[in-house]
């Protein structure tokens, strides 16, 4: 199946639902090329607004677009848009709960080479320290589209990230349920469960078949959504299971697997090993490579599980 940038598959979505809607607005930062937003300024320009780089004012804008009831995605990299204009998720959105939608591409280590400034591992961390923000990373193609509609009908401020590249297939055409803040099981299994999030997701998955060829039945849960977070699966599968494992492409500061060991230590202690990019400035190399070199692919996930399972 032909892979396709998660932000190829928002942007198309959102041009469709947007002909069908005039109060949605696209907001860019000089970011249209790399959001992949060109086929909707062209044939909408009415409902988009270029602020150049400018994420603040972009974000600034988008609160004062909602409070005339439009329904603003206010589009650029994660890397700069959970930092530069931190301030005004905080306060304008988030605080003021209006109805904007921050997506972040091209989001973790999607820039690969370019380094610690165009990483976006941190920001989860702090959306997930905002009051009233909801926080979603969608696996793939099937769920960013899914993910997108089910945006147009939700009230509130949130958070996207996604990344840049194109992304294998969890989902298919006729089967992708997306319900907000309710995690998807991708596959049932009682000896370990792996909690994944975003692009980590497909890694997984693949982990979870390399182990079942030693007899080691994995549970694999997509947890697409980060806040709220859908604290029942992860209990079920740490009552059932026994052990958890978590996987992100992120800081291990403050990102999934804090979020699930928060739940965990609160109710239920089992076993747990927390995944992700160390507390260091990350050598350089494209996301293929720093997966691998960090243990975030999925013979990285195995190499924990087993450690875990003690075989």
């Amino acid at each position: 199946m032909e892979k396709v940038p998660n932000r190829k598959s928002f942007t198309d979505t959102l041009l469709e639902l947007a002909k069908k809607d005039r109060n949605i607005i696209a907001v860019a930062t000089d970011s249209r090329g790399s959001v992949t937003l060109g086929d909707f300024a062209d044939q909408l320009p009415r409902q988009f607004v270029e602020c150049g780089i400018a994420e603040q004012d972009a974000v600034g804008i988008s609160a004062g677009l909602a409070t005339c009831g439009k329904k603003p995605y206010v589009c650029a990299p994660a890397s700069f848009l959970s930092t530069r204009s931190l301030d005004q998720i905080k306060v304008d959105v988030a605080y003021s709960h209006t109805n904007v939608k921050v997506i972040g591409i091209s989001g973790g280590i999607s820039y690969g080479a370019l380094g610690m400034s165009h990483h976006s591992l941190q920001d989860i961390a702090v959306m997930r320290a905002i009051p009233g923000i909801t926080i979603i990373l969608p696996s793939d193609k099937f769920q960013t589209r899914e993910m997108t509609k089910a945006l147009v009908d939700f009230d509130g401020p949130v958070y996207v990230r996604m990344g840049r590249g194109p992304v294998e297939s969890v989902y298919s055409d006729g089967y992708c349920p997306f319900v907000i803040g309710k995690a998807n099981v991708l596959k049932d299994g009682k000896d370990i469960a792996i909690i994944a999030t975003g692009e980590t997701v497909i890694e997984a998955v693949r982990a979870a078949e390399i182990l079942s060829k030693d007899n080691k039945n994995a549970r694999v849960i997509d947890m697409h959504t980060i806040k709220p977070l859908d604290e029942s699966v992860i209990l079920q599968a740490a009552e059932e299971c026994g052990a958890i494992l978590t996987a992100e492409e992120h800081s291990l500061n403050g990102g999934l697997g804090e979020a699930v060991a928060h739940v965990l230590i609160q109710n239920k202690h089992v076993p747990m090993k927390i995944l992700g990019f160390p507390d260091e400035s990350l050598v350089s190399g494209n996301s293929k490579e720093l997966f691998e070199y960090y243990g975030l692919n999925s013979d990285g996930i195995v190499s924990q599980a087993k450690r875990l399972l003690n075989v």
